[in-house]
């Protein structure tokens, strides 16, 4: 079976990729033809396999320990395109295995939906596992969010040797009293990653932005972030201490490393401390070269489409992937409108969630001063809608992509330009832009 498989799976990759089809379609087809394809290949590997997921952040923190694991030496599989279910998976290693179906690689780390994430630890139990945050996003998928928890719960259960959570997210950090409990199965390690005091009113997690903080919070935990009392936390093994304009300052062994940082907006730097932490369980007691470490985070580039930064009639255009309420209230504080033509393009597609009334949750009062060039997407008119409730003054209204775009570069001639995206309206903007400038492929 496998001789047969994996030649196929090849052919009908190439072919997909011909045709400008979608990433995760040759990893439907290998399922169907060798349903133990997955669970095979990713035995064999001598590290194993580590899962991050949770609500936001997922892609570029999978980026992020790819390099710097790679940094170390390491061998990594990952899937790269970011197509996060498991059939994606089964695609990505079409792409990476030889013509026998043999993986030369010491550790899979995979980006991983929630949801699908539980089929996935159901057929291969990860060594590690890196649990973001739980948010609103994709209710119509998910439902509330107390069941994205308990999904994520359900990867953490499954986890042989690490697990590592976000101290700061209350949903996220009582995972480990289901680690510890009596009837707990594999009864993982916990390390946590967290935040400087003086940096958690900037990510508010779901509760805070929904409570006046007073009294408990939806989810029994105090709200620290919106009364500024202290909140008694566990020890994190990296902490993010300072977010500046270009750096940032991390504290783990007992110390503080300062470094550079390529990658823009403070959640995003809030995941490099995440994926430091993952990084540093997976390496364990061997060997660590520290500075090569740093120096790796410094230099990772945003994931396509999440801060990324391409070149348009000689301008900056950047691409801010925006999914759900704290996600846009991130992107807009962390990319200032000032000085930028802006264009919001709201698709709502299955990969979007199909219920975006989460934009009415999202404060635009950011974008008063310059307003917005272009709206655009299948959404574009209910997003017109809520921006004349902030009273935000904006441009063009098209719901075709291919011409709203176009009318954005040619009305923004000579200006940096952002564009604020739900995932699938990323996916045809950067299909758009590759006719016109240099993007990156990622396959």
């Amino acid at each position: 079976m496998l001789s047969f498989s994996v030649p196929l799976g090849k052919l009908v990759r190439r072919l997909s990729r011909l045709r400008g089809g979608g990433s995760a379609f040759p990893g439907l087809v290998v399922e169907k033809i060798d349903p133990g394809f997955m669970q095979r290949t990713l035995a064999s590997l001598p590290h194993g396999v580590a899962v991050v997921s949770g609500t936001n952040g997922k892609t570029t923190t999978t980026k992020m320990v790819v390099e710097l694991l790679q940094s170390q030496g390491l061998k990594v599989f990952t899937n790269r395109s970011g197509s996060n279910f498991t059939r994606g998976v089964a695609a990505s290693l079409i792409g990476d295995v030889d013509w026998r179906g043999r993986l030369d690689a010491d550790i899979a780390v995979l980006e991983l939906d929630e949801a699908h994430a539980v089929h996935f630890v159901n057929k291969v139990q990860p060594r590690y596992s890196l649990l973001l945050n739980v948010l609103r996003d994709q209710l119509d998928r998910f439902g509330e969010i107390d069941k994205t928890a308990r999904l994520l719960e359900h990867i953490a259960s499954k986890t042989t040797d690490t697990v590592v959570l976000n101290r700061e997210d209350p949903r996220v950090a009582r995972i480990a009293k289901v680690l510890n409990g009596l009837d707990a199965v594999n009864h993982p390690s916990v390390r946590y990653f967290g935040l400087d005091e003086s940096l958690r009113s900037t990510f508010p997690n779901d509760d805070e932005m929904r409570t006046t903080g007073i009294g408990p919070s939806p989810s029994g935990t105090p709200v620290a972030a919106a009364t500024g009392e202290a909140v008694d936390l566990p020890a994190a093994d990296v902490v993010l201490r300072r977010v500046g304009a270009r750096d940032a300052d991390f504290e783990f062994d007992g110390g503080t490393v300062t470094t550079a940082m390529k990658l823009r907006g403070v959640y995003n730097i809030f995941n490099a401390a995440a994926a430091l932490s993952l990084t540093r369980a997976i390496l364990g007691t061997g060997p660590v070269d520290t500075p090569k470490l740093v120096k790796a985070l410094g230099e990772v580039a945003p994931a396509f489409g999440r801060g990324e930064s391409l070149t348009v009639d000689g301008q900056p255009l950047e691409l801010v992937l925006v999914k759900n309420p704290s996600g846009f209230r991130l992107g807009l504080k962390s990319f200032p409108a000032g000085g930028y033509a802006t264009m919001i393009a709201i698709n709502d597609n299955y990969a979007d969630g199909r219920d975006m009334s989460w934009l009415w949750d999202v404060e635009f009062d950011s974008l008063r001063e310059d307003g917005v060039e272009v709206l655009t997407g299948v959404r574009a008119y209910d997003m017109a809608l809520r921006l004349q409730y902030d009273d935000v003054r904006f441009g063009v209204v098209e719901p075709d992509i291919t011409a709203a775009l176009r009318a954005f570069i040619d009305g923004s001639r000579g200006k940096p330009k952002r564009v604020f995206c739900t995932y699938t309206s990323m996916l045809a903007i950067r299909r758009e832009l590759a006719k016109i400038t240099i993007v990156e492929v990622v396959s």
